[in-house]
């Protein structure tokens, strides 16, 4: 299982990249480091500097074709990054259009708004998106992991870091089908 892990330069929110990537190793799989510039990541613990993670490829050197998956971690300042820069904005919608799955946590689901992919589709996320959810033509709920397959592809998300267990087995159990 080869996974995707798209980042924003700086502003990830830690424990939503390091839980899921291990997940993902856990299960046997490889997972990668995307974002929109080579070099580090450098991820945050809420508001706060945490460590920096090595990019292994960027957004123009990736591709949907590549992964069986593409996991979207959250923290606030990562999805308002990656929703204002057009190449990552396509990668996200090419694991749509590929009908590949897409896992998205905490605040992760605003880049899912910018790539025009929630309408029709039901998702949860932090508490203060679901108002763009809902402009933006999906349903939004108070879930701890909901798995949407009412769309080309199937879409896993959660609220927030202590529904990380539950995202993690979801996510995961979908990627490798």
């Amino acid at each position: 299982m080869q996974a995707a892990f798209l980042v924003a330069p700086e502003g990830t929110e830690e424990v939503e990249l390091t839980q899921p990537w291990q997940a993902v190793v856990a299960a046997g799989g490889g997972p990668t480091l995307v974002s929109t510039h080579t070099g580090k990541v450098q991820a945050f613990h809420h508001l706060d500097r945490a460590a920096t993670f090595p990019v292994d490829l960027t957004v123009d050197e990736a591709t949907a074709a590549d992964f069986e998956g593409l996991v979207l971690p959250g923290g606030v300042a990562n999805p308002d990054a990656l929703r204002l820069d057009p190449r990552a904005v396509a990668f996200i919608k090419s694991f749509f259009d590929a009908g590949k799955p897409v896992a998205a946590i905490c605040h992760a689901p605003w880049t899912l708004v910018e790539a025009d992919v929630v309408r029709g589709r039901t998702l949860t996320s932090w508490p203060s998106l679901r108002t763009d959810i809902r402009n933006a033509g999906g349903t939004w709920v108070d879930e701890q992991v909901k798995i949407c397959t009412a769309g080309p592809n199937t879409l896993i998300t959660s609220r927030k870091p202590a529904d990380l267990e539950a995202f993690c087995a979801a996510f995961v159990s979908e990627f490798s089908h």
